[in-house]
């Protein structure tokens, strides 16, 4: 006959004392004290998930940033592009209908050098001017426009 043997101990997880036979109980407590230990090293080995998890949405959200402005970038130099070529165009047109003294082309470089760009092309029919400019944006990446400046409906012939 077996005996049943009470123990003072508590046994983690059970809750009360825990009885042994033929070390029944106390292997249980064991086996419940590896489980809780196991857990506890899990918790221990997903610490600091969290930080990583923000250090890759912060990461994220720079690249973002970061492309983003660099198109907003281009964007604004390609209004500045325009701007230049509409003001020199309007010199050039001026000059060709004697508003203003000068050679039409010379003043479309020289107002186009003023907005910051280069003159690229410059023609001229009449009372029209037609330019295009060049400014670069970053080096390697040029930005072109192109504006026509004259009377409106002009068709290059002479007015009557």
């Amino acid at each position: 006959m077996r005996r049943a043997v009470v123990t003072e101990a508590p046994c983690p997880g059970a809750g009360s004392r825990g009885l042994d036979r033929d070390g029944g109980a106390e292997a249980g407590a064991a086996e419940a004290g590896a489980a809780e230990a196991g857990a506890a090293e899990a918790g221990r080995a997903e610490a600091g998930a969290a930080s990583v998890l923000a250090i890759g949405i912060i990461g994220a959200m720079t690249a973002l940033a970061v492309a983003l402005l660099a198109l907003l970038g281009v964007f604004v130099v390609s209004q500045r592009a325009a701007n230049a070529a509409d003001a020199a165009a309007l010199a050039a047109a001026d000059a060709m209908s004697g508003a203003v003294a000068g050679v039409p082309c010379r003043l479309a470089g020289a107002v186009a050098a003023r907005n910051g760009a280069r003159l690229g092309d410059c023609a001229g029919d009449g009372a029209a001017a037609s330019v295009t400019v060049t400014i670069e944006a970053v080096p390697g990446f040029a930005v072109t426009a192109s504006a026509r400046a004259g009377p409106p409906g002009w068709s290059g012939a002479a007015p009557p």
